[in-house]
């Protein structure tokens, strides 16, 4: 084909582009200046993660030996960025929908400086959640090679930072970072979560904590886990409405697990096994693992601390008849 057929070619196509792009749906919108950006929106993390763990990431480009310095670069370059996002996030919440350009940038100012308020105590519980890897984890060689190459401190790491701008308000941000953390480690947790301190993922891959689930203090959750609803046929129409389970303290999950509900609770010290598909709630201290088949499962009250039963060896019990669903 000569150049000017291609170019032909070309224009065709470019036409006919720009008339699918005239047609009003969702997929077409073009404002684009005014919708919060991917990509700064991960620059954001990353820079957020160097003010969280100070000692491990770091921005090479610079050398510091003034951390006041250092720390003051960092946040107002950080809190620039971050209120033009929460700004555009803003545009689109209908509680903010009526403000003038310059308020929008007041609010998302007075909400990036409250936010940075929150560093302390984000750090805090990031703290235990190293804390509890380095207990769980007899593969850890020490607390730096988790915090350098753990991908389920990393998760939660990043779902902590964005459950406090879900906290303060801020829509669209909170689950473009939390995506983000599920497209480079692949644990999807929604930033809503109320979760509690001492939280640990091992391995991490394919575990998903919805939107509603409550989990406690000292919650261990292996990989392939699902905290999830119980059904969405309802769609959007269940937005609000409690759909995920509760773990209490000292719950462990295995791998492959289901847990699903709004109405479900794993009770305080109880031990879900592996492939285990439970939408029913169960007593505190109890030991649930499946038996051959999706419709039994091994359930046993347990009178021993989560410590003493959290082994391979403890695997005992009567087999009783478990029903997934209520019918």
């Amino acid at each position: 084909m000569d150049e000017k057929r291609m170019r032909s070619e070309v224009d065709e196509i470019v036409e006919l582009v720009l008339k699918d792009y005239d047609q009003g749906r969702d997929i077409d919108n073009m404002d684009v200046f005014n919708l919060p950006d991917r990509d700064e929106v991960i620059a954001i993390v990353v820079k957020l993660l160097q003010v969280l763990f100070p000692g491990y990431y770091r921005d090479k480009g610079y050398k510091f030996y003034n951390m006041y310095s250092k720390l003051n670069l960092q946040l107002e370059d950080i809190m620039y960025y971050l209120s033009r996002q929460i700004a555009l996030a803003l545009a689109f919440d209908g509680k903010y929908g009526t403000l003038k350009d310059d308020d929008l940038e007041e609010e998302a100012q007075k909400i990036a400086i409250e936010f940075f308020r929150q560093i302390p105590k984000i750090r805090a519980k990031i703290n235990t959640d190293i804390q509890a890897t380095y207990d769980g984890d007899p593969a850890a060689f020490n607390k730096e090679e988790i915090v350098l190459s753990y991908p389920g401190l990393l998760a939660s790491t990043i779902y902590r930072v964005a459950h406090e701008l879900h906290l303060l308000g801020v829509r669209i941000l909170p689950r473009m970072m939390s995506e983000y953390a599920h497209s480079i480690t692949g644990i999807d947790i929604h930033p809503a979560p109320r979760i509690g301190e001492y939280f640990f993922m091992d391995h991490g891959t394919g575990i998903v904590i919805g939107s509603t689930t409550i989990i406690g203090d000292r919650v261990k959750v292996y990989q392939g886990v699902t905290l999830g609803a119980l059904s969405t046929r309802g769609g959007h129409a269940l937005s609000g409405s409690r759909r995920h389970p509760t773990l209490e303290d000292d719950v462990t999950i295995y791998s492959g697990a289901s847990i699903l509900g709004g109405n479900t609770v794993i009770g305080k010290g109880s031990i879900v096994g592996g492939n285990a598909f439970i939408t029913e709630s169960i007593p505190p201290g109890s030991r649930v693992s499946m038996n051959g088949s999706v419709n039994e499962s091994t359930i046993e009250h347990c009178e021993t601390t989560c410590d003493e039963c959290d082994n391979d060896t403890c695997w005992v019990g009567a087999v009783t008849e478990w029903e997934n669903e209520k019918k």
